[in-house]
């Protein structure tokens, strides 16, 4: 990495970060609106920017190539069937958030169920976002920026020295950014960021099929169906480490539903908008986003697998070879600053959703019930301060738990993930909602989802997911019939925004729908993985 790489990476990273203070600087951020939720100012672009930032960290990049190097295109099912359930969010999910004015998700459930219920799923959030997301976010990207980038050998320090330094200065710089701008600052960026990825990330296999393919981008990709026809196969099989195809319809499918409709740090965003619309029109650019991201998340893994072949050691290699070997020498500082910006994004995007959490579910809510925005938004600095130095101060030790740990943060979620979206969707939907039955459901899930990870671990998560989703949905329905509580008005309308919808919604989701199969269809043994060879 020259000196002009250094200098473009620098330069790049300050002009991002000045051109989202100068759009920023029209939302008031001393009061709660403006610093968590933007003003309420964003459109549609936007919006997807910052949900496809904040959902893409450089730990997806590097370890879904890393997957898809050894077991092919059925790793794409966590990047393309992820747009189904983005199409849902936006036909079903955001309508009633926006219609009822929340801005947590346990907002919602405060409102369908109690305050006990709120501020259980509340703490899972904070929990899981402080001790494992955040800390993974900020260790893992540095691992992988050290990498592709050998800060080690600039510095000429060790590799572990290197990545404390890299994940503290993306730390402290996005603590920076939340406390200088909140949600807007960081939003502003990520539209900047987001293009870069797009441009940056797809360019890493346009090139290599045109050196695999000896000038010649076709003959590349060719080579890689004649060669490795079995690695373009997206089906996985039904004892599938990966994805086991059944999992598909339940619980990848339900898995997908909880992160994109319900999970906080997504949504935020979303309900960041400045009318229904938008909101409705940022989640369909994502999801087109999510199918077409496999070709940079899960595809160069296979294209390494037919490049460097036996000059791979470790599968989470791959991708980082692979951008050695194809990246010109100029271009080193540019892609670096939009891997950088990937890592930035879901730090502070996860981070803004944490304190966002404390200061309106907590602090507001039951230690200082009569505080002013102007006081919750001060708090909400704080909690960003504090709890970014936690996190910075955790991130080194995820290094003492290099093989198990993140698969432990990866299938930590199903604690809580399928009975939160079955409060959702019953509170969608349910006259009556039973909060002793919420309860019940919440223990009795955490009770058999424990008890799996000791006696089931042969099974896959995603089947034991497929299952629970509906025994914790029987439970609660139960509850409602037997333990109700009061009714609710459907008709109640609390909208802080224009909440008319985005009349193209329907005709945009079904075609995102379409391009789901056929993409499906074109990596199975129907098309590209049954030619090859002939």
């Amino acid at each position: 990495m020259g000196l002009f790489s250094i200098v473009s990476f620098v330069l790049v990273v300050f002009l991002v970060g000045l051109y989202a203070f100068v759009r920023s600087r029209k939302i008031d951020t001393r009061n709660a609106d403006g610093f968590f939720m933007g003003g309420r100012s964003l459109t549609g672009f936007t919006i997807a920017s910052t949900i496809i930032m904040t959902n893409l960290s450089t730990e997806q990049i590097v370890g879904q190539n890393g997957q898809s190097f050894v077991a092919g295109m059925e790793v794409m099912a966590w990047e393309v069937t992820a747009a189904i359930a983005i199409v849902i969010l936006a036909w079903v999910f955001l309508p009633k958030y926006f219609r009822y004015g929340i801005d947590t998700i346990s907002d919602f459930v405060e409102l369908r169920y109690d305050s006990f219920t709120k501020k259980l799923v509340s703490m899972l959030f904070i929990f899981t976002y402080v001790v494992s997301f955040l800390p993974v976010v900020l260790y893992s990207g540095a691992l992988v920026f050290n990498k592709i980038f050998n800060v080690s050998g600039i510095l000429n320090v060790s590799n572990s020295t290197a990545v404390i330094l890299i994940s503290t200065i993306i730390g402290v710089v996005g603590i920076i950014y939340l406390f200088i701008g909140g949600l807007s600052l960081s939003a502003h960026s990520d539209s900047i960021y987001g293009v870069g990825l797009l441009v940056g990330g797809l360019s890493i296999p346009i090139l290599g099929l045109i050196i695999f393919g000896d000038g010649s981008f076709l003959q590349g990709f060719d080579k890689v169906v004649q060669n490795t026809p079995e690695k373009l196969n997206s089906i996985g099989a039904i004892d599938s480490k990966i994805v086991p195809w059944p999992t598909l319809f339940f619980g990848m499918f339900f898995n997908n539903l909880f992160f994109w409709c319900t999970n906080q740090m997504i949504v935020q965003k979303a309900l960041a908008g400045q009318s229904l619309k938008e909101a409705q029109k940022g989640a369909m650019y994502v999801g087109i986003f999510k199918i077409f991201g496999a070709l940079f998340l899960v595809f160069p893994g296979i294209l390494a697998f037919n490049m460097l072949g036996n000059q791979v050691d470790n599968p989470d290699n791959a991708y980082p070879m692979l951008v050695n070997e194809v990246l010109p020498e100029w271009a080193y500082g540019l892609f670096g600053a939009v891997i950088f910006g990937a890592i930035l994004s879901s730090f502070v995007g996860s981070l803004n959703s944490t304190a966002t959490l404390f200061s309106l579910d907590f602090y507001k809510s039951v230690i200082n019930k009569e505080a002013s925005n102007e006081k919750v938004s001060r708090v909400g600095r704080i909690m960003t301060v504090v709890v970014g130095i936690i996190v910075v101060i955790l991130a080194p030790m995820i290094s003492l738990f290099p093989q198990g740990l993140y698969a432990v943060v990866q299938e930590f979620n199903g604690v809580y993930n399928m009975p939160l979206l079955v409060l959702i969707l019953v509170g969608f939907f349910a006259k009556r909602t039973s909060h002793q039955g919420a309860k019940v459901m919440f223990v009795f899930h955490i009770v058999m989802y424990a008890l799996s990870k000791v006696l089931l671990t042969d099974i896959h998560f995603l089947y034991v997911l497929s299952v629970l989703f509906f025994i914790d949905l029987l439970i609660l329905l139960i509850f409602n019939k037997i333990k109700p509580s009061n009714a609710f008005d459907f008709d109640a309308n609390y909208a802080k925004v224009d909440i008319t919808p985005w009349k193209h919604r329907y005709v945009v989701g079904i075609i995102i729908i379409i391009i789901v199969i056929v993409t499906y269809t074109i990596f199975s043994p129907l098309v590209l993985a049954g030619i090859g060879g002939n």
